[in-house]
């Protein structure tokens, strides 16, 4: 097994990084780091995060930069303040024993003039987010022309989180003869046509394969009501009593729903979301990094740059909308070496998307029950048991009380005074577990999951009651597809994200189903607004049931595509009966 001073780097860097306990180089700075040191092609690394990225881009870069030359010779870019803040840290750490050597951290959330003041005192190395970056180059304040090395750190992050014109610009900035090094977990189209477009005859580099999860954790799922989503959680956190993870939701609303039921029924948690000011965030991830938090409910975004190796469990409180997404999240877990469990809770409308994260991943996923209440009394029993018995004791601290404590206790036997210890905490859990319901699914949705065939008479029926369905004039014709049209009205959606029930693309326009409560949040964010370059129209559907299924529009003959009627009470659509030799197409 290779070593780190194997590696071809100077002894300052090797006796900083000793210090930090780096012994062995992880898969991806094995092969990186000498590549970096020794050649000047442009790289694309793929890594899952947790995996040591900063390492395998920043020792390289620092040995073979020019410490006597204060301008600016690498930009590292990353997707967020706390990245970027720790992507410095680190470097910080690598370079604790070169004299003379800089690091800046340039982000937005903070004073800009301080960061002006430091990139005038001079740097080697600048690493920021977008959009301050590409601030303070507008501002020439800071000067990237004659940078040596640009890297772009969780590539597909920035670009899901909107930063391509920011990107474009800053790559358009920086001079033609520099090494461009990207890093990133999943390769989707968006960073292959960066990468098209600013690299030149590049290198590939993985570790783990392109898109897939790491192979230090495992993945589970549960399915249950959506009504049950809740219930399940607290489930689960009562069956891991040491647990330590993040929750991950799909909107602040709901992250800020579920921390406060959390806090309200005694659980350690709380929430991480855009709503809160930079402060706060600090506060509540400086808690969370020391332990004093065992479960972080966040979003997607907020989470970004939160580094920590010893996550227990991820759980997916919800499916993300895009796929790529839950490898992000599953890479929390797992990291230096430990073993880490991915979580997601499902209901029964979702258990096909299970299959396409699988796919995703390149892993299978163990389908699991929902642990029954006397399951997680008897685990919290025996955990009690076992903090009593490995429990430290003072005698220097407790020896004044226990005079006190033996005459007040002295008439009670070992095994009544057993039982009245276990049952200090233990009562709690067995008063709340005392009557719980499994709220695992049925015996036939779960047949219904294996993809065995039914009678139609046997299917359970479907209940619209809680979605309302919608008429949009965008469709296939328009490279529509449902994970597009999802994403696209959730981004409209005033940074909310409504759930969706069925969605039909056809050629010129689709239908989909959106929770009722966000019903008139559609019609009013959808309307009269663009979908690449398109006017997009959104109406309410009318169903009309017939024939057990939906019969809310009908094929025209000969067009391949479906035929919309409007009827005078208002918009919906139905069959065109009267198209001569039109047929009624079952879906």
């Amino acid at each position: 097994m290779i070593k780190f001073d194997e590696l071809g780097l100077n002894n300052n860097i090797l006796k900083a990084v000793t210090e930090l306990g780096f012994e062995t180089p992880t898969p991806v700075q094995e092969k990186t780091i000498p590549y970096i040191l020794e050649s000047e092609t442009d790289l694309i690394a793929l890594a899952q995060t947790g995996t040591g990225k900063t390492a395998a881009f920043g020792l390289p870069v620092i040995e073979k930069t020019d410490v006597n030359n204060k301008n600016v010779q690498c930009l590292i870019l990353s997707p967020t303040r706390e990245l970027a803040i720790q992507i410095a840290n680190d470097l910080t750490n690598y370079t604790k024993y070169i004299k003379g050597f800089n690091v800046i951290p340039v982000y937005g959330g903070a004073s800009a003039d301080t960061q002006i003041r430091s990139l005038n005192k001079g740097g080697q190395i600048v690493v920021g987010t977008p959009g301050r970056v590409n601030d303070l180059i507008k501002r020439r304040k800071l000067k990237v022309n004659n940078i040596k090395w640009l890297i772009l750190d969780e590539a597909d992050e920035m670009l899901n989180m909107g930063f391509k014109e920011e990107l474009d610009a800053i790559l358009g900035n920086t001079p033609e003869e520099k090494q461009t090094l990207l890093f990133s977990a999943t390769m989707p189209k968006e960073v292959f046509s960066i990468a098209n477009k600013y690299m030149k005859n590049h290198e590939q580099i993985k570790v783990g394969g392109s898109n897939k999860g790491a192979d230090t954790v495992s993945h589970e799922y549960y399915v249950v009501h959506a009504r049950d989503r809740y219930l399940a959680l607290k489930r689960l956190a009562d069956v891991n009593p040491d647990i330590y993870g993040i929750v991950f939701c799909r909107t602040r609303r709901e992250t800020k729903e579920v921390a406060d039921k959390l806090i309200k029924d005694g659980y350690n948690a709380d929430a991480l979301h855009g709503d809160l000011s930079q402060a706060q965030r600090d506060h509540v991830m400086l808690r969370f990094r020391e332990k004093n938090l065992q479960i972080l409910v966040a979003t997607d975004v907020a989470a970004r740059g939160l580094d920590v190796n010893d996550l227990t469990h991820v759980i997916n409180y919800n499916l993300p909308d895009e796929l790529e997404a839950y490898i992000h999240r599953s890479g929390r877990t797992g990291r230096a070496n430990n073993k880490g469990v991915s979580i997601a809770i499902i209901n029964t409308r979702e258990q096909g998307k299970i299959k396409l994260v699988e796919k995703k991943v390149g892993k299978k996923f163990e389908r699991k029950e929902v642990p029954t209440g006397k399951a997680i009394c008897e685990i919290q029993l025996y955990n009690i048991m076992n903090k009593i018995e490995n429990i430290e004791v003072d005698e220097t601290e407790i020896a004044p009380y226990l005079p006190k404590i033996f005459e007040s206790l002295e008439h009670l036997s070992k095994e009544e005074l057993i039982k009245r210890i276990a049952s200090v905490e233990f009562n709690r859990f067995l008063e709340y577990y005392k009557n719980a319901k499994d709220i695992n699914t049925s015996e036939r949705e779960r047949k219904n999951s294996s993809g065995k065939v039914e009678r139609r008479s046997d299917r359970p029926r479907r209940d619209n009651t809680n979605y309302s369905r919608f008429f949009i004039n965008i469709g296939k014709k328009d490279e529509l597809t449902a994970s597009r049209l999802i994403g696209w009205v959730n981004r409209n959606l005033n940074n909310d994200k409504a759930g969706f029930g069925k969605v039909d693309i056809l050629k010129s326009f689709s239908f989909f189903e959106v929770e009722k409560d966000y019903e008139a949040d559609v019609l009013n964010s959808l309307n009269n607004n663009q979908y690449d370059g398109k006017k997009v129209s959104v109406e309410v559907s009318e169903e009309k049931k017939k024939f057990g299924g939906d019969k809310s529009y009908s094929s025209n003959k000969g067009s391949g595509d479906y035929k919309r009627k409007k009827s005078y009470g208002g918009s919906s659509y139905k069959d065109n009966k009267s198209n001569s030799g039109g047929r009624r197409r079952r879906r």
